[in-house]
């Protein structure tokens, strides 16, 4: 019963398999292997984005903050959600990858930033001029970091705000195929047609070893990537066992078909905790993420049975009274079992 990540759980079988089918003999080293040619031209075509540049890294880290240097000065802001992954989870990585580029936080419900608050974010910013950082770009999470999903009308309307003012746009889809998964739309309606310039996709949270492509919807900002990429000590020098992974990912809508196992587990358990007397779900579950509420009693149970997932926020204790409901976070990968699931669900029943 093991929910705390789905960076937790193992890699997918024909991940490794591939890794391993690419482990003989020689290959071009930094990303010059034959694979990242075919890497290329299969998001391209996934994307509908003949032109795209791509670029693999091994961590969703690393291409949130090597992409949002591409867009953000030092001297400007990145305008992200209060609760972005860029902005709690990276230890000010954009901020010393882009040479000191500062976060403006945007309140939305749910994990989803509003439209009304970006828009009088933005047009706050800089209003004594030289004296004040500088409107630089926005950052935007799909699948959020509250497990809910933008439908592409509703990045748009953000891209769109964004553009009026000048600004481009980077999209944080460590959980993209998650977010994909639930929508059935195509990836260019999630990406480039709703507004994004850069999409980092992720692929270590649904299924790989350890690898994320950064999608550069516009080439012109390719050749800066490189070099960020180059001088961030993020360029593989085996960089085809990046290629295998992501190539296979690929392959057969398997990233898709891992995401949707991964979503299909969450609303199983999303709506058992949901039935569950005094429960009660914090966000809506869209995605592979279950964020509820229910009695310190089966939180004690659970905790007894060797559960494993996260109170939420961490500050809150199971200490207490048995019928007063504390809130977790629980989160499914491809590999989560709906028998792991009804027994956490019994376990954790009155």
């Amino acid at each position: 019963m093991w929910f705390t990540s789905d960076n937790a759980g193992p890699a997918a079988p024909e991940i490794l398999a591939a890794i391993a089918a690419m482990n003989t003999g020689h290959e071009q080293s930094y990303g010059a292997d034959a694979a990242m040619a075919r890497v290329t031209a299969r998001v391209r075509e996934i994307f509908e984005a003949p032109e795209a540049a791509v670029y693999l890294v091994a961590t969703g880290t690393a291409a949130n903050a090597l992409s949002l240097a591409c867009l953000c000065p030092p001297w400007a802001t990145v305008y992200c959600h209060s609760h972005a992954h860029v902005a709690e989870d990276e230890c000010a990585a954009p901020e010393f990858y882009s040479g000191g580029a500062k976060l403006t936080l945007v309140a939305g419900d749910h994990g989803r930033m509003a439209p009304a608050a970006l828009a009088a974010a933005i047009d706050a910013s800089a209003g004594a001029g030289v004296h004040n950082v500088q409107p630089g770009a926005l950052s935007l999470t799909n699948a959020t970091e509250a497990g809910t999903v933008y439908s592409p009308a509703d990045l748009a309307a953000l891209t769109a705000i964004a553009r009026a003012r000048g600004l481009a746009t980077h999209l944080d889809g460590a959980r993209f195929a998650n977010a994909l998964a639930h929508l059935g739309c195509s990836p260019a309606d999630l990406s480039w047609k709703a507004g994004v310039d850069i999409l980092c996709l992720g692929g270590t949270k649904n299924g790989l070893l350890g690898v994320e492509a950064v999608i550069l919807f516009d080439p012109a900002r390719a050749w800066e990537f490189e070099l960020r990429r180059k001088r961030g000590g993020h360029l593989f020098s085996k960089h085809r066992y990046l290629s295998a992974q992501i190539e296979a990912y690929l392959a057969d809508d398997l990233w898709l078909r891992l995401a949707r196992t991964a979503n299909a587990r969450a609303a199983r358990l999303s709506q058992g905790i949901a039935a569950l007397p005094g429960a009660h779900l914090a966000h809506p579950t869209e995605a592979n993420a279950v964020f509820a509420a229910w009695p310190r009693s089966g939180h004690r149970a659970a905790e007894a049975a060797g559960a494993l997932y996260y109170l939420w926020p961490g500050a809150q204790t199971i200490d207490g009274p048995d019928d007063t409901p504390v809130t977790a976070r629980l989160v499914c990968g491809w590999s989560t079992t709906e028998a792991e699931i009804d027994a956490f669900l019994t376990t954790i029943r009155p």
